[in-house]
């Protein structure tokens, strides 16, 4: 793929909570540091191209939601010495870090808004340090879709109500909030459940959608909602036209959505087992399972149905999450990663 430099924009990130989600546990690997993390990304060079910034998840052990003005001085600090900036920032609104479902009880959803809040209290403090100039704040629904089908319209109704809160809140810090398009979450784990909600929401403005290309390519196998599946059953994956025309479905409907943009591969493989407890898996951009041509399937989402640049987002992110510490500590898997996300700006990008 190509490499030369032809475009400034989308800037490229790194996520940083790939060193933390899913490690430290009795049976995990150990976390990463986030100072490792914001080494690593910032070693990274392809023909004298890096990476521009990262994205951060605000939580510990990485970095506190409540964090003081002098730690965030230091986060800036750290970032900025590495010649990073900061772009998203991802809000603990799952219980266990501190929030609660968007569609549980009165005190679960005020729990999940005190974390938008927070988070939005913390973006608008980096972006007075100056370490950060765009991104969104993210989201979803903190809940299953085991949960949400006990009563779909129920459900929804109470997610929309506290995102429309959600939003006000974002709207004060002078933020926006982009919902996980993940087939894990509740009400947002099919890509026609995932338009419904945010049309319910009806604040196209400031809430809109983080696409994942690993994440948003099983909505068209339908798991967790099969009644939504675009591949045909038994599908052939070498007979990739079909493929793309289920893609180019998918993002006809949520193009228009999009305020944060993930590159990302996927083996169309699930962990999780049932019919509404599967959640989906990254792999490496040069795996030989990869089902997507990367660059061909970012520009599904990256331009409109005219084939212009959409512009949706300053810059586009790396999720490398559930990746072994193995394969994150060597330094030529972010050289890999960055020379994908390079040939996806070129083909994709603006000056």
């Amino acid at each position: 793929m190509s490499t030369t430099k032809t475009n400034q924009f989308p800037k490229l990130h790194n996520a940083t909570w790939p060193g933390l989600v899913g490690k430290g546990g009795p049976d995990a690997e150990p976390i990463i540091e986030f100072e490792k993390m914001l080494d690593m990304t910032a070693a990274a060079e392809v023909n004298g191209q890096r990476f521009d910034g990262v994205d951060i998840f605000l939580s510990l052990p990485h970095t506190d939601i409540d964090s003081t003005d002098d730690q965030l001085k230091e986060l800036a600090d750290q970032v900025a010495a590495r010649n990073l900036v900061i772009g998203s920032l991802v809000a603990p609104v799952w219980g266990p870090t501190g929030g609660g479902s968007a569609m549980g009880s009165e005190e679960e959803r005020k729990a999940f808004l005190t974390q938008v809040r927070k988070s939005c209290e913390v973006a608008q403090k980096l972006n007075k340090l100056g370490i950060r100039k765009y991104g969104v704040v993210r989201i979803d629904s903190s809940c299953s879709p085991g949960d949400w089908a006990a009563d779909p319209a129920g459900n929804t109704k109470k997610i929309a109500d506290t995102f429309r809160q959600a939003c006000d809140i974002a709207e004060s810090y002078g933020e926006r909030l982009a919902a996980e398009g993940e087939i894990c979450w509740g009400g947002m784990h099919s890509w026609k459940y995932l338009n419904e909600l945010l049309e319910q929401v009806g604040r196209p403005e400031t809430l809109g959608i983080q696409a994942d290309m690993a994440h948003t390519m099983l909505f068209t196998l339908g798991y967790n909602a099969p009644e939504h599946r675009l591949l045909p059953e038994g599908y052939d994956w070498s007979d990739k036209e079909v493929l793309y025309e289920a893609l180019g479905k998918m993002t006809g409907v949520l193009r228009s959505w999009v305020k944060d943009f993930h590159v990302a591969q996927n083996d169309a493989t699930v962990k999780g087992s049932g019919s509404h407890d599967k959640t989906g898996r990254h792999c490496l951009p040069n795996d030989p399972n990869g089902k997507m041509d990367i660059v061909r399937a970012a520009g599904l989402w990256l331009r409109d149905e005219e084939g212009n640049p959409t512009r949706s987002t300053q810059h586009i992110n790396w999720d490398g999450c559930m990746f072994s510490n193995e394969t994150m500590t060597d330094p030529q898997t972010w050289n890999n990663i960055l020379a994908t996300m390079i040939a996806v700006r070129n083909a994709h990008g603006w000056n």
